[in-house]
């Protein structure tokens, strides 16, 4: 049953990318929404599941929270060695330049992004989609009625994990093709993770701790690249209320699901 729910899971993440690709004239709303979507995955979704299942303090931090800021240092900290390197190798001798273009020196020109970082992301969203069909494999596991509660959350919020996985491959200035592929590794993954279960059970602890990392990086691309681009050169009201948009739809997901 897991594996026949995680088919809806694969098109409805394939139906968020290709509404992210079909809407790319209006870019600034496309990237709008989808930090507002990765913001309610994160805070509103990934970071109270993470502390319910790995909450054991360290030193007095709860250990979900310590690799919450250690998953936001580690995509920081990757996007600026990427950077160093592509600079180094000449893609991008103008960065440093670029940084004074806005406001704050956290510009960037179109062609001065590394696409690896787009490639990077898509993959953790991958690897979030294989953890969502195992979470959804081990919700079957436990009975109908938990697995139908996670089958609802799956089915519902891959619609954003496709739809980032296409955007955040795209902006990173990757070609067309790299990010149908990611999109359909996305997609697949979900399938593979339900399928997983048949043979064992990852520890509730160990996907606490996943999510709390994971969790803190999505959050780093959705407040130091996303939403930035989206109002770098459209600072347009319809922008922000897309954001809201987002963050409201996971709201109501997370609702319809029961937390």
């Amino acid at each position: 049953m897991a594996v026949v729910v995680a088919l809806g899971a694969f098109l409805m993440t394939l139906f968020g990318g290709w509404v992210a690709q079909r809407v790319t004239d209006r870019r600034h709303l496309v990237l709008g929404l989808a930090g507002g979507l990765m913001l309610g995955v994160v805070g509103l979704d990934l970071l109270p599941e993470a502390l319910e299942a790995a909450g054991q303090d360290v030193f007095g931090v709860p250990e979900a929270l310590l690799l919450f800021v250690g998953g936001f240092l580690f995509a920081h900290v990757m996007e600026r060695l990427l950077a160093v390197r592509s600079a180094a190798h000449g893609a991008g001798s103008d960065w440093g330049a670029a940084q004074g273009t806005r406001p704050g020196g956290g510009g960037r020109k179109e062609g001065e992004r590394v696409p690896q970082v787009g490639l990077t992301a898509a993959a953790a969203m991958v690897l979030h989609s294989l953890m969502d069909g195992v979470a959804l494999g081990a919700a079957f596991q436990v009975g109908g009625g938990m697995g139908a509660t996670v089958a609802l959350a799956v089915i519902t919020h891959d619609f954003a994990d496709g739809f980032n996985t296409y955007t955040l491959t795209s902006l990173y200035g990757n070609a067309r093709r790299k990010a149908i592929g990611m999109l359909v590794a996305d997609a697949v993954a979900p399938l593979v993770g339900a399928a997983s279960t048949l043979l064992f059970t990852l520890p509730e602890e160990l996907l606490g701790a996943y999510l709390g990392f994971f969790g803190g990086a999505l959050l780093y691309l959705a407040a130091a690249e996303i939403l930035p681009e989206a109002h770098h050169e459209h600072p347009a009201r319809s922008t922000l209320l897309c954001t809201v948009a987002g963050v409201a739809f996971i709201w109501l997901v997370v609702g319809l699901s029961g937390g």
